[in-house]
């Protein structure tokens, strides 16, 4: 059985629906109602991509598949937990949506000056990774083929995605800033 298994339905009046039933059968899930069916498909399949590509095993995903609820996203009590995965994630996940949103293609240098601004402007220290061109060219291929896939799904059907984490050496340990 995956880690997890990811379920996107297409409704019918153009809203969607995210369910993730991890490997011991217990389910997680959530409504995207109105703006949010347009936005959240892209930004969950955008989070696939990512994930798998960087071999990323505690990001939302992972996380889902650990036990995490989707509303625990949002709870208080979860702010200012330490996910160094899942913050640096959500990080790449928005640059890839902000390239959606605007049309213009960020490439790796991007991606790098970008995380380290953000951590440097939030006096946050900044995980010793560096993401390079071809992990950004799989990430946007991926997108691109699940992006296809979901815009080719007849409305009131489901596109379903396995996650299986692939544990690559990662080190998202925070390093002093420069």
């Amino acid at each position: 059985m995956p880690d997890l298994v990811i379920r996107i339905k297409k409704k019918t009046d153009g809203s969607a629906a995210l369910s993730c039933t991890r490997a011991d059968g217990s389910v997680t899930w959530q409504r995207q109602d109105g703006k949010l069916g347009l936005f959240f498909p892209l930004h969950d399949l955008t989070h696939y991509a990512v994930e798998t590509t960087l071999g990323f095993s505690h990001a939302f995903y992972g996380l889902l598949a650990d036990g995490w609820d989707i509303s625990d996203f949002g709870k208080p009590e979860h702010k200012g937990v330490d996910l160094p995965e899942a913050f640096l994630t959500e990080l790449i996940v928005g640059f890839f949506d902000l390239e959606r949103a605007t049309g213009y293609l960020i490439d790796a240098t991007d991606v790098n000056e970008k995380i380290a601004t953000y951590y440097l402007s939030q006096h946050r220290h900044r995980p010793d990774f560096q993401i390079n061109q071809d992990q950004v060219d799989r990430i946007r291929t991926v997108r691109s083929e699940l992006f296809t896939r979901w815009n080719d799904l007849p409305a009131g059907e489901t596109l379903v995605l396995e996650l299986n984490r692939v544990r690559l050496p990662v080190d998202t340990k925070p390093r002093a800033r420069t």
